[in-house]
C-alpha cells in the first residue's frame, strides 16, 4: 500500500526542513509526499524547491487557512492511505509509516492512530506533554475522547466517501472530521501504543485566549453536529488533557 503524507506550510522556514527530512527518511514503505504552501514569502518555498522530485507534488498559492490547504493536498494525493505531518512536527523514528502500513494490511483497517508527544519549540528534546491515546471504544466519543489528529491515518477512499475537512471550522475541523469517521458503524480502527509524532508547542488552537474560546465553541458545534454529545462531552474532553502534563 502507498501512503500519502500531506504537509501544509506557510512562512515556516525555521522548521519545514525538519518535517520534510522526517518524511523522506521513512524506511521500507512507499511514500508520496504532498506539500501545499500557502504562498510563503520568508524563504520556505526555496527550501522546498531544493528537495526536487523527492517532493512528489508541490504547490504554492494563497489558501483559505490550513484546512483548505489540507483539502487541496487530499485532492492531489494518490496513496491508498492518507495522513498529515504539520510543518512544525516530525516523526518519532524512521519506522513510523512502516508500522502504520503494516497494521492496515494485516487487519484491513479503515484508520490507524497512535500516541503523541508535545515538545518545546526550540528544544524538541524537552517533552512538555504526552498524549497517550489508548484503544478505541466508540462509547468513549461521548466522553470527549479523540485520537491525536497528527497520528490519524485513514484510507483515502474514506475521504472520498465521507468528505474531508469542513472549512467553516477554523480550528476544530480535524475534530469534526474524526468524529464523522469514527461514529460510522463498522468503522475499523487500529491503535499503535507508541509515540508516532512529535509536535512542537505553539499551535494555532492554543495561541491566544481568543483562539481557545473559539476552539471550545467549535468543539461543541462538532459534537452537536455529529450527534455525539454536548456540554458533558466537551467538559470531559478538556479535563482529560490535564493528565497529559504529568510526564513520568
Amino acid at each position: 500500500m502507498k501512503i500519502s503524507v500531506i504537509t501544509a506550510v506557510y512562512n515556516n522556514r525555521s522548521f519545514i526542513a525538519d518535517a520534510i527530512e522526517s518524511i523522506i527518511s521513512q524506511h521500507d514503505v512507499s511514500v508520496e509526499l504532498v506539500v501545499v504552501d500557502g504562498g510563503s514569502t520568508d524563504g520556505t518555498l526555496q527550501i522546498l524547491q531544493g528537495y526536487g522530485n523527492r517532493i512528489h507534488y508541490l504547490s504554492s498559492e494563497r489558501d483559505d487557512g490550513i484546512y483548505d490547504a489540507l483539502n487541496k493536498g487530499i485532492a492531489k494525493s494518490s496513496g491508498d492511505i492518507v495522513g498529515f505531518l504539520h510543518s512544525d512536527d516530525f516523526f518519532e523514528n524512521s519506522k513510523v509509516l512502516l508500522r502504520i502500513v503494516d497494521l492496515f494490511v494485516r487487519f484491513n483497517l479503515d484508520a490507524v492512530y497512535g500516541d503523541l508527544k508535545y515538545v518545546q519549540r526550540e528544544d524538541p528534546s524537552v517533552v512538555v506533554r504526552f498524549w497517550k491515546s489508548g484503544a478505541f471504544e466508540s462509547s468513549n466519543l461521548a466522553l470527549g475522547w479523540m485520537p491525536p489528529h497528527p497520528t490519524f491515518y485513514v484510507r483515502r477512499d474514506i475521504y472520498q466517501k465521507l468528505g474531508a475537512f469542513d472549512t467553516t471550522y477554523r480550528i476544530a475541523a480535524d475534530y469534526d472530521c474524526m468524529l464523522r469517521f469514527l461514529k460510522q458503524d463498522g468503522f475499523k480502527v487500529g491503535y499503535i501504543p507508541e509515540v508516532l509524532v512529535n509536535m512542537r508547542v505553539g499551535g494555532e488552537s492554543n495561541r491566544s485566549l481568543r483562539n481557545i474560546l473559539r476552539k471550545t465553541r467549535e468543539d461543541y458545534r462538532a459534537l452537536q453536529r455529529n450527534k455525539i454529545g454536548g456540554v458533558v462531552a466537551l467538559a470531559w474532553k478538556n479535563i482529560s488533557k490535564i493528565s497529559q502534563f504529568f510526564i513520568s
